[in-house]
């Protein structure tokens, strides 16, 4: 089956190749979607005929957002938490822990339903590629399950074992450390493709990080690493070192964490809703950009620190307080997040990408930050599938 998108006003492939600027921008556009991947892209007048039809009525067309950093499987709220935060309480990462005793006592059913609300609702709003992360069981059996349930809904799956010190192993961090690296390691690599470790002050040092990492890469996982989000600290120049896929967070950086992501491959994943629901600094990222790095934006939708799956609230937040320009937050949260999971078939519409087409009820893609908090989504198609 082959689909045409006809009538596009604005195009964003994100193929300077094929139109202008960065985000290869084609007005009066078409494209074709066969088999689940873009076979035809280019000005309307010459759109080849296909089974089906789609009009976009003269609408802005992009890629779907590429959410690269999401935590799902959980139980519960934290809805005090954040309350209290707004009062004056400063953010820790402890609480953290009261999600994982309510996810432990959840069934099956009950986080396989709340995940797949929650994807559900990514995809009202136009995200199409989603990862999410364990590290709400924190023992063998609970995180083995959470990758599991996490693989029947998300894109990508990343093992975080390492996310905090359960409250059983008081102050033996090391001893908790051993087990991520040995039994859990063993019995959750199969199930993911990335290994993650919320390097932190209150979580995990250097030298520990490093060894679930390296533990991970011995079992055939990726790196990717929650890096410098509370203080200034490690974990983004071990991140490099390591050739991690991504450093999240990005709050703290000194000029040597800067330079050390502009000269590697590591994307800088900012999560803005963070900074916006913890009150905060937020990450500069025209520093990242003007420096040469890659920056991506996601959501970090997770019960604690940001309950926001909205990647066009991202986009506004970035644009409005990161100092992105419109068309750098809308290629961050579609190539960016690409880039951040390594993949090349989603986060732009050249041919032979995957068909995840976003419609927005806007003529322009600047109506993502131009008009916050507006539903903006007018069709999603996930493999030229309608959705």
């Amino acid at each position: 089956m082959s689909t045409l998108i006809s009538n596009i006003g604005e195009l964003v492939t994100n193929e300077p190749g094929i139109g202008e600027g960065p985000l290869g921008l084609l007005h009066d556009a078409a494209l074709v979607v066969e088999d689940g991947r873009v076979a035809w892209v280019g000005p309307g007048s010459g759109a080849p005929a296909a089974d089906e039809v789609f009009d976009a009525g003269g609408r802005a067309v992009l890629p779907g957002f590429v959410d690269s950093h999401a935590h799902l499987v959980f139980a519960g709220e934290r809805a005090e938490e954040f309350a209290a935060r707004m009062s004056g309480q400063p953010y820790k990462a402890g609480g953290i822990r009261t999600t994982v005793a309510r996810t432990r006592a959840a069934s099956d059913d009950e986080l396989r339903a709340n995940v797949r609300r929650l994807v559900d609702e990514m995809v009202r709003q136009g995200t199409t590629t989603v990862e999410c992360k364990s590290g709400y069981g924190l023992t063998v059996e609970h995180e083995q399950r959470a990758l599991q349930i996490a693989g029947e809904f998300a894109d990508e799956v990343t093992f975080l074992g390492a996310h905090v010190v359960p409250s059983e192993y008081g102050d033996d961090t090391q001893g908790y450390v051993r087990l991520v690296s040995g039994e859990m390691m063993a019995a959750c690599a199969p199930h993911a493709r990335w290994v993650d470790v919320f390097c932190e002050r209150g979580a995990f040092d250097a030298d520990q990080t490093r060894e679930v990492l390296e533990a991970g890469i011995k079992a055939g996982l990726t790196p990717r690493l929650h890096a410098n989000q509370l203080g200034h600290g490690p974990g983004v120049q071990l991140a490099v070192e390591l050739g991690a896929a991504a450093a999240d967070h990005c709050t703290f950086l000194t000029d040597e964490d800067v330079a050390a992501l502009a000269g590697s491959e590591t994307v800088a994943t900012l999560l803005p809703g963070v900074e916006f629901s913890t009150r905060q600094p937020y990450p500069d990222a025209r520093r990242l950009i003007d420096a040469g790095a890659t920056v991506a934006l996601a959501t970090d939708c997770n019960p604690g620190s940001c309950y926001s799956s909205s990647m066009a609230f991202c986009i506004a937040v970035g644009v409005r307080d990161m100092h992105l320009t419109p068309a750098e937050a809308v290629w961050s949260a579609t190539a960016g997040g690409a880039k951040a999971l390594r993949r090349t078939d989603v986060g732009h519409l050249g041919v032979g990408a995957r068909g995840d087409v976003v419609v927005l009820d806007a003529p322009s893609y600047i109506h993502l930050a131009y008009r916050p908090g507006v539903p903006q989504v007018a069709a999603v198609f996930k493999a030229g599938h309608r959705v």
